[in-house]
């Protein structure tokens, strides 16, 4: 699997991993290592963005490119349960579209563990990879100029919450009333790269 460490100015490095499960990986490695060098890692789809406080060490770059760290453990990063409603207003022609009827699409979210990937987008955005099996959902021709905060969403391989109301070109099958992003609250976001999450359905 190929890597690239790239310079990314005067105090940071970008490692370029060969997909998400190998920067999932790396980025769970790196947090078990005592390396005063690196001073935060800030985790993509497929990179890890190095924040240095010194030099990094010449054998600790050889070491990323060529090291091949374990699978990152199951309960990590602890688990997040999300109740939802699905009652999206794309929940059914995005189920027609995949072939499914809305239960099946309903099950295929509710029915395995979702990880957060990384953060972007917006604060508290999270990109959940699944952790089973995923849908090629495709994003809106036309995104909507206004979300509404707490919409559960796909697109691509992805699910989503948004924190906050905003602009989005998701698939809208639910809303949750969970507060996934407090400025005031520490840490202010709930999710995290690394967490687990679990969308439960809430019946009427």
């Amino acid at each position: 699997m190929t890597r690239r460490l790239l310079p990314y100015g005067d105090t940071a490095r970008l490692l370029e991993c060969g997909d998400l499960e190998d920067s999932r990986r790396l980025l769970h490695w790196l947090h078990q290592q005592d390396r005063p060098e690196i001073s935060g890692i800030v985790p993509g789809a497929r990179t890890l963005l190095l924040q240095l406080s010194a030099p990094l060490p010449t054998e600790l770059a050889g070491t990323l490119i060529e090291i091949e760290p374990p699978p990152v453990p199951a309960g990590d990063a602890g688990l997040v349960a999300i109740d939802v409603r699905y009652d999206g207003p794309d929940l059914a022609a995005l189920a027609e579209r995949l072939g499914l009827d809305a239960e099946e699409l309903i099950n295929h979210h509710t029915g395995q563990d979702w990880v957060v990937a990384f953060c972007g987008f917006s604060p508290g955005f999270g990109y959940l990879s699944p952790t089973e099996r995923p849908l090629p959902v495709p994003r809106r021709a036309s995104p909507r100029t206004r979300v509404p905060a707490g919409s559960v969403a796909l697109a691509d391989h992805w699910s989503a919450v948004y924190p906050a109301p905003s602009p989005g070109g998701w698939q809208l099958i639910g809303s949750t009333d969970a507060p996934l992003f407090d400025v005031t609250a520490e840490p202010p976001a709930v999710l995290a790269p690394g967490t687990r999450v679990r969308f439960r359905r809430l019946t009427p």
